[in-house]
């Protein structure tokens, strides 16, 4: 078996930005990665995050958010905080190798149409090297970013 490199995505509620990045890391990546998101505190899945990641053929629908808790004990490889809220509360995710800091505004309260909210995804996350090549990920994890060590 394999070893796949594991990567929690975070955000403050795991109801948009940290899902969109897990849906879209493990739909493209899904053999190299395994992914997970979670928030400092619970929330529902944004709708609106499902609504978009279908339009572009990523289902996230039965995603649900999760908080750091449910993964404690675990070890990744790499955490990404998502937002600045997230990174102020956990600059360091416990349980994680590296941890970095990729904080983009919150899709979810992007107002407008949902082409609006898929030309903001596009903008934030799809078009950015760090989620659309592995090689991004593999030259993070090579590097010296881990805040804690």
């Amino acid at each position: 078996m394999t070893y796949k490199t594991r990567v929690l995505f975070v955000c403050t509620a795991n109801a948009a930005r940290s899902q969109m990045a897990e849906g879209l890391l493990r739909a493209k990546y899904g053999d190299r990665y395994e992914v997970c998101s979670a928030g400092t505190r619970q929330a529902k899945v944004s709708t609106r995050a499902v609504a978009v990641m279908q339009e572009i053929g990523i289902d996230i629908s039965h995603h649900r958010s999760k908080t750091l808790t449910e993964y404690g004990g675990t070890f990744f490889d790499l955490a990404v905080t998502l937002c600045d809220n997230a990174h102020a509360l956990c600059p360091v995710v416990s349980g994680a190798k590296k941890t970095i800091h990729y904080g983009f505004p919150d899709p979810h309260l992007t107002p407008g149409s949902r082409y609006g909210l898929i030309l903001h995804l596009e903008n934030s996350l799809l078009n950015n090297p760090l989620f659309f090549t592995s090689k991004k990920i593999d030259s993070m994890l090579s590097r010296s970013l881990n805040y804690g060590e």
